[in-house]
């Protein structure tokens, strides 16, 4: 059976302890998948929707969620987040959506960017589904992680 690290010796959910980890340089790139429906990928190409700046607002809205990850994500750890940088790409009806996070601390920075990548991914949901609410926000991943005892992770 798996070691499972947020378990303590009776079964109770708890926080792991780092105190004694290294601080590292740590990374992670995390990547949302948004399917739009015509009429949408249309609005987005012609720069027509009524909320505004989409990819500003999206871009923003990871960001803040990357920060906040420890107040949504039971157990984590608060972490002092250097870098986050959200893009998007469009392809026809798919919105790709790439998070890159980067931290110096005892424990990766995976979560932040799986959260940014989902929020951002609501974000272009809320905005777009007056247009059309059959948008599906599709495969959220990581992508490649580096740093800390494990080193590094790609898919």
């Amino acid at each position: 059976m798996a070691n499972l690290t947020h378990l303590n010796d009776l079964g109770d959910a708890e926080m792991v302890d780092i105190t004694s980890k290294e601080a590292t340089a740590r990374t992670a790139t995390a990547e949302a998948l948004v399917d739009l429906t015509p009429k949408v990928a249309k609005a987005i190409s012609d720069k027509t929707l009524e909320k505004g700046d989409l990819f500003s607002t999206a871009r923003i809205a990871g960001i803040q969620a990357a920060k906040r990850c420890s107040e949504l994500i039971p157990l984590c750890h608060t972490i002092p987040i250097s870098k986050i940088s959200v893009k998007f790409e469009q392809d026809k009806s798919v919105l790709r959506i790439e998070v890159f996070c980067k931290s110096y601390f005892k424990t990766g920075v995976e979560m932040e960017a799986l959260t940014a990548a989902s929020v951002s991914a609501l974000t272009i949901y809320d905005m777009c589904k007056g247009i059309d609410k059959g948008i599906v926000i599709g495969q959220v991943r990581l992508i490649e992680k580096t740093g800390g005892k494990s080193g590094t992770w790609r898919v």
